[in-house]
């Protein structure tokens, strides 16, 4: 790992073993914050989207490498990161009508991106200060000692609803399709959830068992700016084809552009 890499404590270790989750404040500074932003504003409709842009763009690439991300993912996965994927996730103010950013149900990852053995774990790097008001992360506290939770597909009007069949395949080669869902998870109470804040530059990194999301964006004036990368431990079969091929932090392909 790159050096400047951001060392755990042992305390801060702990934590994120028994909550599921972990906040770290100061991660990002306001230039790398800005250079990003810039770069999203100035995208041209013809660059790919998709999950797995830190392979085809640079300034993807360098978050998702970022030493004191990756460095600490490397401390609390016990071992060499694997990026899944990366998404950039902006949700705009509310209308006078309506919420607009609608939030991202409560589901666990590990239902999203099946694993082998199950190492996944996720940043979420707050671009912009996120709290309840304008459709900050919320998590369960503890939930990620539970094992994987029953679903039913989302039904509110709060939570982007959409239904999938992807292609999967395991390490012997047999390949079949499986349906995702926008997942609720089944008996889950307002009152297991916790909506935290997190500064602009602060991340959060969180295991894929962590139950987590998000609800819409009440703000009249505030965005909501979150990116997001998936890493997994080296070793670990990811199931779905489109992200499949992981790469390692140390070897992201030298052809990575801006």
């Amino acid at each position: 790992m790159k050096e400047n890499t951001r060392l755990l404590s042992k305390s801060k270790i702990n934590a994120f073993r028994d909550e599921g989750y972990l906040i770290l404040e100061g991660i990002l500074s306001e230039d790398e914050i800005a250079v990003f932003l810039k770069h999203e504003e100035n995208r041209t409709a013809d660059r790919p989207k998709g999950l797995r842009r830190h392979t085809t763009d640079g300034i993807w690439r360098n978050l998702a490498c970022h030493p004191r991300i990756a460095g600490v993912a490397e401390q609390l996965l016990d071992g060499p990161p694997r990026i899944v994927q990366t998404m950039y996730l902006a949700k705009p103010p509310a209308t006078e009508a309506e919420a607009k950013g609608k939030g991202i149900a409560l589901h666990q990852d590990s239902h999203y991106l099946p694993n082998e053995p199950n190492t996944l774990m996720a940043c979420w790097v707050a671009m912009n200060d996120t709290d309840a008001d304008n459709g900050g992360l919320c998590v369960v506290p503890g939930s990620h000692l539970g094992g994987l939770r029953s679903t039913h597909p989302n039904a509110d009007d709060d939570h982007i609803s959409w239904d999938k069949e992807q292609p999967m395949r395991d390490r012997n080669g047999r390949e079949w399709m499986q349906r995702f869902y926008s997942f609720q998870i089944d008996g889950l109470q307002d009152s297991d959830i916790k909506r935290l804040t997190v500064p602009k530059g602060s991340v959060v990194f969180f295991t894929g068992m962590t139950i987590h999301g998000s609800f819409a964006n009440q703000s009249r004036t505030r965005e909501r700016l979150a990116f997001a990368v998936h890493y997994v431990k080296e070793g670990t079969w990811v199931f779905r084809t489109d992200v499949l091929d992981t790469v390692t932090v140390r070897e992201l392909p030298a052809a990575a552009k801006d």
